[in-house]
């Protein structure tokens, strides 16, 4: 009877060990620039939509948000933000990317061609499934850009060429232009100011006189992106949105 008991609790203390072992905590790896990036409590009320994104996950997720202010592909590769990341992705973390804005300035250090934009979000791609993590690819978000009071594209043809490595990666991927397009033409030209960092002088201490920007969100416009995006991961019923709250 003792060698059974023994037994008993020997495979008892190995379950448990196996079990404390082979748990671990998803991360949600963000990479992006700085329409996702966290903004630091002075510049309220800026934030990244990926910073509001963190708000839709319990404490059983851990959302990593690497999105840095005016990063480019090629850029985030070249500081090698890119492989501090890989060097702690773990199977079924996700990697969530988003790049475009910058890309697209060539005739500064950080653009990068169409060509190379591509064949850099295959590899963030490529190099997450080598780690057997998920990836999720995104278009760039939408500039409040209007003419005639028609919102415009001024991204080019990166947009494009997202959805072309979407297709010829067969990755998971939200068209997060076309979201946020379709959010700022509803509210139109006048009141889609309210979702971008468009400030009254002496209204926040860090804009003493003002901020009239179209490409950056407030924390209401971030939460509002955040939450497209989350509705469009549930909508595709992508395994991320199980994390969900």
């Amino acid at each position: 009877m003792k060698t059974i008991r023994n037994i008993i609790l020997y495979l008892a203390v190995v379950l448990v060990c196996s079990s404390a072992t082979s748990h671990h905590p998803i991360t949600v790896y963000m990479i992006g620039d700085s329409t996702m990036a966290n903004k630091s409590a002075e510049k309220h009320p800026e934030m990244g939509w990926g910073q509001a994104f963190e708000s839709y996950f319990g404490k059983d997720v851990k959302v990593d948000n690497r999105a840095m202010d005016g990063r480019s592909t090629r850029s985030f590769i070249a500081e090698g933000r890119w492989e501090s990341i890989l060097q702690t992705l773990k199977e079924n973390d996700y990697v969530i990317i988003q790049f475009g804005h910058n890309d697209e300035k060539v005739d500064t250090p950080r653009g990068t061609t169409l060509y190379d934009y591509k064949e850099n979000l295959k590899r963030f791609i490529r190099e997450t499934r080598a780690k057997k993590a998920i990836p999720i690819l995104l278009t760039p978000v939408t500039r409040r850009t209007f003419t005639d009071g028609k919102l415009v594209n001024s991204h080019g043809d990166y947009p494009k060429a997202a959805r072309e490595v979407a297709v010829e990666e067969n990755v998971a991927f939200i068209d997060a232009l076309k979201l946020s397009e379709e959010i700022v033409v509803e509210l139109g030209p006048e009141a889609s100011k309210q979702l971008y960092l468009w400030v009254e002088p002496g209204e926040y201490t860090y804009y003493p006189e003002g901020k009239k920007d179209n490409t950056h969100f407030t924390s209401h416009g971030a939460h509002i992106i955040a939450g497209a995006v989350a509705k469009e991961i549930k909508k595709m019923d992508l395994p991320l949105s199980k994390l969900f709250k």
